[in-house]
């Protein structure tokens, strides 16, 4: 899997997003340390609180079927800015991949890399127990 092609499928998860409340699209694609990809989309919900994240989405997903070694994850959005995880994505990726490599995509198809230890210094983890 190159990065590209990680990224095509982040940018080709933007189509499935359910956004009618922020119209805010966003799409992940999650790489697995074993060479699967995982994908996800935002979807929302009237009671805000329900709303998922696409990063969380593909998490999930990863997990529910038996994944928990992540190398990767790029994040896609259609705005000017880089689409950056929010604190809870943040959070989520922190307890399954504290050394996951973070790509964010802009509309433009330009692409930021993070550790997520930049994006997360400090990330509360089971060591804080």
């Amino acid at each position: 899997m190159t990065e590209k092609q990680l990224c095509d499928m982040a940018v080709a998860m933007l189509e499935r997003a359910y956004v009618p409340y922020s119209h805010f699209p966003v799409g992940a694609a999650l790489l697995c340390k074993d060479g699967t990809v995982f994908t996800g989309c935002n979807v929302e919900n009237a009671a805000y609180g329900a709303t998922i994240c696409a990063e969380r989405t593909a998490m999930v997903k990863a997990v529910s079927e038996g994944h928990r070694d992540f190398d990767t994850i790029v994040i896609a959005g259609r705005s000017e800015d880089y689409c950056v995880p929010c604190g809870t994505c943040r959070q989520v990726m922190m307890e399954f991949a504290p050394d996951l490599t973070v790509i964010c995509l802009n509309g433009k198809g330009e692409s930021k890399r993070f550790a997520l230890k930049e994006l997360l210094p400090y990330g509360f983890d089971q060591s804080w127990l």
